[in-house]
């Protein structure tokens, strides 16, 4: 497809029964700026002083470019077929919403046009509404500006002049079509014509080679250099226009910045924008034009070019610039909704962490160049705008009477990456925290009610951390707002957090008991970042885990204070440490700190590395340290380090000061080297005393530790026993290989545990003995349920990683049948469904169902399935787990009243409480067929709340018929799901039968352009192809895995792509190692009349 093509007509240059129409702009939007100074030439051709402003068309054909120069002006008749761009800007806004993702051949197209920007690959490209008196005043940019990569892309000089050689000629031809239909003409200086598309004959389609000329031309790959030091923001002044018509935005920046050493150029951030103007106005000088922008791409910066040097001391740097309202949730995007009356329309919001800042507007996009913002946003009058600041002015734009100007108080000193603002239509409920904070709450319009529980949690949250770390929240206000497309759960923009609206909004009648906590837990990550992230930011991008580890630890803490009745703290074993280990135990695991070059990487360590082991080694220091000491260190923190950046030692210093101990050392080992350690205890009976002996490895997933080297952690070692549970007899820093220890009077009969609470990241192997005499504190539930929990993890993943047998962890969950307490069940049901998954690719994966079903049974009818006076939060999360495990097992009489529940549901008979959907949909898909399918879509299709459509999307995976597979999967890249949730419904296909992980791995193949089209460069490609491939057991599947991706290159998924094949061959290791003793023990099991 030849480049795009920009029509402007002026709506009174009509003579004679025709309008005049110019054509100006051909794949670039760099040439947008030609083409306002070609309208303008146009417009003041008519003498006419009322002159309105330009109306934006599209030429359906962007053939039109290559056509012979005397088609560049051109004239349209009356009544001619209206172009897309010109309906949509006389249309109603919702019938714009029906644009589609460009296709896989439309993408090819693009590409190989080569050498232009990311937003250039459009087939159109909307133009901005410029008012008649910015046309006239705005002069036209010099030539060497003009489109700097393509001409440097093209060839430099040669290429500069063909293409002003082209402009003059469209000038030229501009001018003589206009005194073609005006008495009064004015003359204009131009180049012939005749050269103008016979210049630039290299570029057409008769010569397609040259069209991947550009992108042979790009560099070969730099190492990557952070911005230089000589000139530095002090404040940005930003002014952004977004279209939420035509999907663009126009912006306008005045920067006071500081030249630190005289320099003739400029270095920013810039990435999706074009550049239009810019200039730099030392203090009390004359302004200095900038004669030449040069883009490099791959590393995402723009060099401004001087005529001069711009000597040390204060100026303004002014830039004009357009942008595009992209559909990839990252810069400054659109986001589809609906309106309560089933318009479609698309709100402006932002998403900028890591390096999308620059996606927006140039700026400096590193955490550590901070400045104050003054933002001001040109939006449409019936539309919320919003940003970190409060509202300072509201006024109606004087060009534009349906617009109006929302200016924003000026901020504090932050981190580009933290901006944010919103452009839509949202309804909002607001409190005031106790210490005088406004707290708002945007939702959807007519779902105010569901953001209260959020307002509550917030008003609650702001004050518990202003008593926790004794600093006051710095902003005059918070506001929480739900955005329909949303790629991350949340994001903590200083003063205005955004959410996905599964993560912020509750129903009261409608929400599950799971989604309460969520939104609870969710809710405290983002406040906590306002201190920790915001009002101190890390320094550099290595120091990610800082951010993302302490905000996932004290979210719990939060939650805690807020819903005690949550018992938050055992969930978290279950949530982030488990998780953590199974992840940091592969050889392709990374260290918490991680070295951070180009913007590319960052992406990488949005992990559970980052996040829930950061979170599990910051709760093991603060129960080394103790609440009181660690509560001064923070204080220490965070007021040492205010406004400014920190590393991760600056935290353990001020740690270190507070608490006396050798903070650094020691978290030194966990943070700087990858993995954790096993430990290995053994017990002798010497009199009254036992005395234990304890040797520390590092736990590896392929088993046993074989390395050379021998990596040593500094272990926080607690010690109980049967005698008291509940409290530590002994603690103690291991900082050596092997340590022995004497417990005093603990008698023979007593059992030993180490890891009370399972607050230290390490696994443990006990002897035989020492196993053997815990397993009764299971049955009898003496030992808490933190450390069941703890206990049963720890043999699973010996088990996993072959160093004990998979027999004798199934025979410990034997001994879990009287356990009542829902996170120790929920672990053990994720264990399960892993060694279920694993046995799916043998003949006997019904035994294991069997044995599933045996397990959940006596709890299963305990539960029941309604509620009982007295009953509360865990009682509902507890039989939604099981009642969901037994359906998806098969069990029969489960089976049976999910059938009974679903169809009364249904018809509307009784409708199911929210805790018991999922587990009832999830049990009739599993064994449903296309009706039960098509239902379930319906149920989908009617369903106004997010929550609901998410709930249904996670579990029609679990359908198992070949064909209805397919359509699922067909389902995920429709238009009814959202673009954030099309990896859910992959990865439930994928999850739900060995069947559906075949057809998952494949849909994910055939359909990866537009899948790495619509995730690249964030965190969802990663999750995408971790639950597509993860479950597969054969080694050739690993090797087919890795030559995939080797032809598909996914640089911000390398590392998962690594994991995934590496635990891929884990998993056909432990099937051979184990499959058939498990075979037998299960087929003995079923045979003994002692079976549970």
């Amino acid at each position: 497809m030849p480049p795009p093509v920009r029509l402007w007509e002026s709506p009174e240059r009509e003579r004679e029964g025709k309008r005049v129409v110019l054509v100006v702009g051909v794949g670039c939007r760099n040439l947008m700026a030609y083409g306002r100074f070609l309208a303008r030439s146009l417009l003041s051709a008519s003498g006419s002083p009322s002159a309105q402003a330009p109306r934006r068309v599209r030429h359906p054909a962007s053939a039109l470019c290559w056509e012979e120069e005397k088609k560049v002006a051109t004239v349209v008749e009356p009544g001619a077929r209206e172009s897309e761009g010109k309906r949509a800007g006389r249309n109603a806004h919702a019938q714009n919403a029906q644009r589609r993702p460009l296709s896989v051949q439309q993408q090819q197209q693009q590409q190989r046009h080569g050498g232009f920007s990311a937003v250039s690959r459009r087939p159109f490209f909307p133009a901005l509404a410029w008012s008649v008196q910015e046309l006239r005043a705005q002069p036209p940019p010099p030539p060497s500006i003009l489109c700097p990569r393509l001409l440097s892309a093209e060839g430099g000089v040669s290429a500069q002049a063909r293409w002003a050689s082209l402009f003059t000629s469209v000038a030229a031809a501009a001018a003589a079509a206009s005194s073609s239909s005006s008495s009064s003409s004015t003359k204009t200086t131009t180049a012939s014509p005749s050269s103008s598309f016979s210049s630039s004959s290299s570029l057409s389609p008769s010569n397609p080679s040259s069209l991947h000329l550009a992108a042979a031309a790009m560099p070969e790959k730099r190492p990557f250099e952070r911005l230089p030091a000589e000139v530095r923001p002090i404040n940005y002044g930003l002014c952004l226009k977004p279209d939420l018509i035509d999907f663009t935005f126009e912006g306008k920046l005045e920067a006071a910045v500081e030249v630190k050493h005289a320099t003739n150029q400029i270095v920013m951030n810039c990435a999706d924008i074009d550049i239009i103007t810019a200039s730099y106005a030392p203090e009390g000088d004359e302004e200095i034009h900038a004669t030449g922008f040069n883009y490099q791409n791959e590393d995402e910066k723009v060099t401004l070019s001087f005529p001069s040097t711009l000597q040390k001391g204060m100026g303004t740097l002014k830039i004009d610039f357009v942008g595009e309202l992209n559909d990839k949730m990252k810069g400054f995007y659109r986001s589809k909704y609906t309106t309560p009356s089933g318009d479609t329309r698309f709100a402006a919001v932002t998403q900028f962490e890591a390096t999308d800042a620059r996606r927006a507007f140039p700026c400096w996009d590193e955490p550590a160049i901070k400045a104050t913002f003054d933002i001001s946003l040109v939006v449409p009058k019936d539309r919320v705008a919003l940003s970190n600041m409060n509202v300072t002015d509201r006024r109606p734009y004087p060009d534009d009477e349906n617009l109006v100007e929302v200016k924003f108080a000026r901020t504090p000193v932050m981190s580009t990456y933290l901006v944010a603002f919103v452009v839509g239509e949202y309804d909002f409920v607001e409190t005031r925290s106790t210490d005088g904070v406004l707290v708002r709450v945007y939702t959807p319009v007519g779902k105010a009610e569901q953001g209260k529980f959020a307002l509550e949690v917030a008003a609650k949250t702001l004050p518990f951390y202003k008593d926790y770390f004794n600093v006051p929240y710095p902003l005059p206000k918070i506001d929480l707002i739900a955005i329909a497309d949303f790629a991350a759960g949340a994001m903590e923009n200083w003063g205005l957090v955004t959410y996905r609206e599964t993560a912020l909004l509750i129903d009261p009648k409608n929400s599950c008991s799971s989604s309460r906590q969520w939104v609870a837990l969710v809710v405290g990550h983002e406040l906590a970042h306002q201190w920790f992230g915001n009002l101190v930011t890390m320094e550099w991008w290595t120091h990610l885990w800082l951010n993302e580890g302490f905000a996932s630890w004290i979210e719990y803490l939060c939650v805690d204070h807020c819903f005690p009745e949550y018992d938050i703290w055992t969930q978290f074993v279950s949530a982030d440490y488990t998780r953590a280990q199974e992840l940091d135990a592969l050889d392709n695991s990374h260290p918490i700190e991680v070295k951070v070059g180009h913007p590319s990487e960052v992406d990488e360590i949005f992990d559970a590395i980052s996040y829930s082991k950061g979170a599990s080694v910051i709760r093991m220091l603060h129960d080394y340290i103790g609440d009181e000491d660690f509560r001064k260190g923070m204080h220490l923190y965070l007021t040492k380090f205010q406004h400014k950046n920190a590393a991760t030692e600056d935290l353990w210093e001020s740690l270190e000061h507070a608490s006396g101990k050798p903070i650094a050392a020691m978290m030194n080992t966990w943070t700087k080297q990858m993995g954790f350690p096993l430990v290995y205890v053994e017990a002798e009976q010497q009199e009254d005393d036992k005395v234990l002996k304890l040797v520390q490895k590092k736990f590896c997933a392929s088993g046993p530790y074989s390395g050379e080297d021998y990596p040593l952690w500094m272990i926080p070692i607690s010690i109980c026993t049967s005698e008291d549970p509940a409290h530590a007899k002994m603690q103690v820093l291991m900082d050596k290989p092997e340590l022995t220890l004497v417990l005093k009077d603990v008698k023979p009969e007593q059992w030993v545990k180490l890891n009370l609470g399972t607050v230290g990241f390490y696994r443990t192997q006990y002897s035989s003995d020492m196993l053997e005499s815990l397993l009764p504190a299971i049955r009898d539930l003496s030992l808490p349920p933190v450390d069941r929990l703890g206990l049963q993890n720890d043999l699973f993943s010996l088990a996993r990683a072959g160093i004990i047998s998979t027999v004798e962890v199934l025979k410990v969950m034997e001994a879990f049948v009287n356990e009542p307490n829902y996170t120790v069940w929920s672990d053990l049901s994720c264990n399960l469904g892993i060694l279920s998954t694993l046995l799916s690719h043998t003949d006997f994966y019904e035994e294991i169902q069997t044995f599933v079903r045996d397990i959940f049974s006596p709890i299963g009818e305990k539960l029941g399935w309604d509620p009982k006076p007295g009953e509360g939060h865990l009682d509902a999360l507890l039989r939604g787990l099981v009642l969901g495990k037994l359906g998806k097992a098969g069990h029969k009489a489960t089976l049976e009243e999910a059938r009974r529940r679903f169809k009364d549901h249904v018809e509307g008979k009784h409708i199911l409480s929210a805790d018991l959907r999922s587990p009832v949909y999830v049990t009739v898909l599993k064994h449903g067929d296309s009706t039960t399918l098509d239902t379930m879509l319906k149920l989908h299709k009617q369903a106004d709340m997010q929550e609901e459509k998410n709930r249904i999307e996670r579990v029609l995976g679990a359908i198992s018929q070949p064909e209805l597979i397919q359509k699922v999967l067909t389902f995920a890249l429709s238009e009814e799901v959202r673009p954030q949730d099309t990896v859910s419904v992959i990865g439930g296909v994928a999850g739900g039968s060995k069947q559906g992980r075949k057809a998952a791995w494949k849909f994910v193949r055939d359909n990866w352009e537009e899948l790495y089209n619509r995730y690249q460069g964030g965190f969802l490609i990663s999750r995408l192809i971790k639950l597509s491939v993860d479950g597969f057991a054969i080694d050739k599947m690993a090797a087919e895995v890795k030559a995939f991706f080797e032809s598909h290159p996914a640089p911000s998924a390398e590392r998962t792509i690594q994991q995934c094949c590496e635990n891929i061959l884990l998993n056909a290791a432990w099937l051979k190692r184990d499959a058939e003793n498990v075979h037998q023990y299960l087929l003995q099991r079923k045979a003994s009349p002692t079976a549970v």
